[in-house]
């Protein structure tokens, strides 16, 4: 019989805690989005319920202390994969350790052809072409979009395609079914992405123009079996809020809902918690505004107060959780808002793993990898992984 019945796990995207083992090989030494982010306010995170869960174990964070926490163990995890972008650090997670990064075209924008081939098969002109904040884009090429019904392309530091393109004039069915074309291009070695995101706005003027929470993410899919697959074969539910089910391309999910907020997010949740319809399996959730707000917007001020609010609303789910029930939070990689750049930072992410059954509970220390969370949820449903995936359980949350 498994221990915990239904599993939660909320990552928080982008809250890394401090330097991976091999920061410096990624030029990201120094890092450190939780402390530095709590060292912009006066008085620290005002995080009572995180603190309370034990975060204080794992860095000196402004506005905490270390305090006894029997319901929970605390750890640091490691990224085993090459890489510190979303879906290298989701995968892992569930057991696919990345050893070829996914390309990036952020100081180069994308190739001519590709250019050439977009403007073809869409019918569009295409504008932009360059590493950019989405929001910022907007007010440099938004208004000359609407005005020709072209089509925006940019990029980030993550391996990715996005388009961007008014709800108003373009419509979301065009703009996804662009989208759909530059998925198909991209699947080409010479041009690959890990993710064509759609960017929908509305608005009539450079200082007006909003994003629309109809973002879709064209992904691909995993490059090997995940615990996600495996949980799902045996008859467990595997329930995704936000954009999961996007970045593992739909493959191990049961069942997914769209969100609009970090908020919104963790109310799905606990409305999935209390639904009466979610029995046994895997609850996976991720907040996708810490990193897309506030990490590359390099807002530490916005990024301390979603904390605050996440500290709130966590609350609210653990006084829903059942006895049964097993929450972890942890984060897929760093984005330091304090830090150089715009880009992601590789970092250590904290694991934060919480049961009303638990009673001696302490910091378990550094792991070597984020697929120790799948390894351990596939233990707890007496489950084996494949041979191609990686993790080892955590063994106290079995015992």
């Amino acid at each position: 019989m498994s221990k915990f019945n239904r599993v939660f796990i909320i990552v928080c995207d982008s809250l890394g805690i401090g330097n991976a083992k091999d920061a410096k090989e990624f030029n990201d030494f120094g890092s450190n989005t939780y402390k530095h982010i709590a060292e912009k306010f006066t008085n620290g995170l005002n995080i009572p319920h995180l603190n309370s869960l034990g975060i204080a174990d794992l860095d000196t964070i402004k506005g905490t202390k270390v305090v006894e926490h029997k319901n929970c163990y605390t750890l640091k995890l490691n990224e085993a994969s090459n890489g510190k972008d979303t879906m290298t650090g989701h995968w892992e997670m569930m057991g696919i350790k990345t050893i070829k990064p996914f390309q990036t075209f952020t100081d180069t924008g994308f190739p001519k052809d590709l250019i050439d081939e977009l403007e073809k098969e869409t019918g569009h002109k295409i504008i932009g072409n360059y590493a950019s904040s989405g929001t910022e884009i907007l007010k440099v090429l938004g208004e000359e979009q609407i005005r020709d019904n072209s089509l925006i392309v940019y990029t980030s530091s993550d391996s990715v395609l996005q388009i961007a393109a008014s709800e108003e004039v373009t419509g979301l069915e065009e703009l996804y079914r662009c989208c759909k074309i530059a998925r198909d291009l991209c699947m080409q070695a010479k041009w690959f992405v890990g993710r064509v995101i759609a960017r929908p706005f509305i608005g009539k003027d450079k200082d007006h123009f909003v994003r629309t929470p109809n973002r879709h993410d064209y992904a691909v899919s995993p490059t090997g079996i995940t615990a996600m697959d495996i949980l799902k074969n045996n008859n467990y539910t595997v329930s995704c809020v936000g954009k999961i089910n996007d970045i593992f391309n739909g493959v191990g999910v049961s069942e997914t809902v769209h969100t609009v907020s970090n908020n919104d997010g963790m109310n799905k949740t606990i409305d999935i918690c209390n639904s009466g319809t979610f029995k046994k399996g895997l609850c996976f959730i991720n907040l996708v505004e810490f990193d897309s707000e506030y990490g590359h917007r390099r807002n530490p001020i916005g990024y301390g107060e979603a904390i605050e609010d996440f500290d709130i609303k966590l609350d609210e789910l653990i006084k829903n959780l059942k006895d049964d029930d097993l929450l972890m939070i942890t984060a897929d990689h760093g984005n330091d808002p304090t830090y150089r750049g715009t880009d992601h930072t590789r970092e250590q992410v904290p694991l934060l793993a919480f049961s009303k059954t638990i009673n001696d509970g302490k910091y378990l220390g550094e792991r070597d990898s984020f697929a120790d969370i799948g390894e351990t949820i596939l233990n707890n449903f007496n489950l084996q992984k494949d041979d191609s995936m990686i993790g080892k359980p955590i063994k106290e949350l079995l015992k």
